[in-house]
């Protein structure tokens, strides 16, 4: 059984960094992981991706600021966040499948696995 717990969230000054974690048990059965975004009342947004083999994928709106990398040893996914926007500001997840990222992609409907969020908060 795959297991997700974000932290690292919380409240930064535009301009400022932040970095999520996800850690867990049983990705042993996981080809993709991913983070994604929600705030009230939108789509939960994917916005970057890892394969198994450390290729990334990333959204528009994130490209060159926030960088996603995942450390198997500690079963353990991170998203750097640089450079922080107040439009940033949502509950972000982490999430993952046992499917290829080139089938999953950035549809949320897609992952079979999701952690409880972690809240940003950026002014």
């Amino acid at each position: 059984h795959v297991q997700l717990v974000e932290s690292g969230g919380g409240s930064v000054q535009a301009g400022g960094s932040l970095r999520l974690s996800c850690g867990g048990s049983g990705w042993y059965s996981v080809l993709c992981m991913a983070w994604f975004r929600q705030t009230p009342g939108k789509e939960r947004e994917g916005i970057a991706t890892i394969a198994s083999d450390g290729r990334t994928s990333y959204t528009d709106s994130v490209k060159g600021r926030f960088t996603i990398s995942k450390d198997n040893s500690k079963n353990t996914l991170y998203l750097q966040m640089n450079s922080l926007k107040p439009e940033d500001s949502a509950m972000y997840y982490c999430a993952a499948d046992p499917r290829r990222c080139f089938v999953t992609l950035f549809y949320s409907t897609r992952y079979k696995y999701w952690g409880q969020g972690t809240q940003v908060t950026v002014s």
